[in-house]
């Protein structure tokens, strides 16, 4: 298997430090808002990545934060008027319920920023200590760019090069480029104490100390967006190769193209966001994951209603075929040769496309073998084996009863009192009961609607 290394620039063997275990991490959203159909594109790759190397033998350790502190946070809970932990448990409540409704297998970790303080507050006193961090006049505490020459790896650039992204209070840092390892507290704003002072995680440090905690201190694979390369995922080979003193702190970094709407990236910034609830709206979990897997992860993907509703004749004849019933006992349709082509496209730097391919030709197969009175039930099964792979459930939905309609109701109700009550973890219990009868709920200003996932 072959994987291409963002660090290298090239495709790699792929060999994990452990051979039977995989040890990967996913940067995970800002929960400040809802999550967006570039997300999607994201997650929903990285969640294809996991299910084949499980499909190849491997126990995937998969790690996933929560950003649960940051400036859009705090901005976002200040002009709401509720409280900051309020707005991450709304959010990350909604997270789940779209990646849930996406299909996308629930991480083995989903650590925290806040829950790791004590982890974060140890790896920045040794990088002091190290003289990689200094402590500045307002007891901030910043990593130093130049203590590490190899600074650039990642984005194949040098230092001279490097566009300055954190300009605020540059007076207190020693050079332009370093960047914050722990902010010092201002009026109003939420910390914790430390050595330097009361304050708060800057962004880096917080993945760094999460991953490191959760998967050791050298990782298989480390993902995330294109737009995560430089600083963030700079300054986390930056930061924890000082701290740990080994080197790759990663294996191989694997990025994810841009989700483009028109000319523009689908971004919060732009405000050109198609939600993930609006997405599924309109079109089924299978059909949004067939138009993303269409495309090759590491390409930029455009989006269009046109090829989602391509998507969706796509799915409904991957269903089709799935109902063949041909001529048990009769001339077999062997699907050996489509699998074979599955697992090369796959081998090769997950080439979904190709894998894809195979899977229409294998459906075209099974087709033919039910009109000519063939018996298609193995190639029925091969197929409904590598398209879990990729993550398809290729389900009919259900009719809802009137009994089952109160049902629901029950508990939308029930979860809307603990919601009410600020019990949150009472309340996603609810929504998981919910999911397992099949149902995906959302919380809208009309109050909360629900609808059938299979």
């Amino acid at each position: 298997m072959k994987i291409f290394n963002t660090l290298s620039g090239r495709k790699e063997e792929f060999v994990p430090l452990d051979k039977n275990g995989v040890k990967m991490y996913v940067c995970g959203v800002t929960v400040y808002d809802v999550c967006h159909f570039g997300h999607a594109l994201s997650y929903i790759s990285f969640d294809v990545i996991r299910r084949y190397l499980e499909y190849r033998g491997y126990n995937v350790k998969y790690v996933q934060n929560f950003t649960d502190i940051d400036d859009k946070i705090i901005n976002r809970s200040n002009e709401r008027g509720i409280p900051w932990r309020d707005l991450v448990e709304k959010y990350i409540s909604e997270f789940f319920a779209d990646m849930d409704a996406l299909n996308i297998k629930r991480a083995t970790i989903y650590p925290r920023a806040t829950e790791e303080i004590p982890m974060i507050i140890e790896v920045i006193k040794v990088l002091i200590e190290k003289k990689h961090a200094y402590v500045s006049t307002d007891g901030s505490v910043y990593f130093s760019v130049r203590s590490f020459p190899d600074y650039g790896k990642l984005t194949h650039q040098t230092a001279a090069e490097m566009r300055v992204t954190e300009t605020l209070q540059a007076e207190k840092k020693e050079d332009s480029l370093d960047f914050a390892l722990w902010k010092a507290a201002k009026p109003g704003e939420p910390f914790w104490p430390s050595p330097w002072g009361e304050g708060r995680p800057g962004w880096h440090i917080e993945c760094t100390a999460m991953s490191i905690h959760h998967l050791g201190r050298q990782l298989d694979i480390h993902g995330g967006g294109q737009d995560l390369m430089f600083p963030h995922h700079e300054n986390e080979i930056a930061q924890s190769e000082c701290y740990t003193g080994l080197q790759p702190f990663v294996r191989i970094w694997m990025h994810n193209g841009f989700l483009q709407l028109g000319a523009d990236k689908m971004s919060k910034s732009l405000g050109n966001l198609v939600t993930i609830k609006q997405a599924l709206e309109r079109n089924s979990a299978d059909a949004i994951r067939l138009f993303i897997v269409s495309s090759y992860y590491r390409m930029p993907l455009r989006y269009s209603l046109e090829a989602l509703d391509a998507a969706e004749a796509g799915i409904e004849r991957m269903k089709q075929a799935l109902k063949a019933e041909g001529k048990p006992g009769g001339t077999v349709v062997e699907p050996e040769q489509f699998k074979t082509r599955f697992i090369e496209a796959m081998d090769d730097d997950f080439n979904t496309p190709q894998a894809v391919a195979a899977l229409f030709d294998l459906v075209r197969e099974i087709n033919r073998g039910n009109e000519r009175g063939m018996d298609v039930g193995k190639a029925r099964d091969m197929l409904k084996e590598l398209t879990a792979v990729i993550g398809f459930t290729l389900q009919e939905k259900k009719a809802v009863s009137g009994e089952l309609v109160a049902k629901i109701e029950e508990l939308v109700e029930k979860r809307n009192g603990y919601r009410k009550a600020r019990e949150w973890k009472l309340a996603d219990e609810v929504r998981n009961q919910l999911k397992e009868m099949g149902i995906a709920i959302e919380d809208t200003p009309r109050g909360t609607t629900w609808k059938l996932t299979r």
